[in-house]
């Protein structure tokens, strides 16, 4: 495959996953708006649920982009190590495992902060 073909593909796949998120958009905002307007208000000690779920939304996603990162990273040389020398294999699924760990602490921070709601 050429770099053009995978530019191209890479392209369309934004584009369909923009057009998705649109499209979601345009099915489940009409509920949102046809509801009665409710006053909060807001205290200097309350949270607000959208502040608290746009929180626990970058927590989880900063945890799951830099496991992402991780992996790539590790998973590229255990790789590497393992076509050399087979016997190490265990060793480095270990370093695999530890990397995936990062969302698992992303997903239990954003549960804590899921919890002030």
């Amino acid at each position: 495959m050429t770099s053009y073909a995978f530019r191209r593909k890479i392209q369309l796949s934004f584009l369909l996953t923009f057009l998705l998120i649109v499209g979601c958009a345009f099915v489940f905002t009409p509920n949102l708006f046809a509801a009665e307007e409710v006053v909060v208000e807001q205290t200097a000690g309350q949270y607000t649920t959208a502040w608290v779920c746009i929180a626990a939304a970058i927590a989880f996603g900063l945890g799951a982009l830099g496991a992402g990162m991780a992996i790539s990273k590790v998973g590229s040389a255990a790789m590497g190590a393992i076509s050399e020398r087979p016997e190490i294999a265990s060793n480095a699924l270990i370093f695999i495992a530890l990397a995936e760990g990062l969302v698992v602490f992303g997903f239990i921070t954003a549960l804590m902060i899921l919890a002030k709601v």
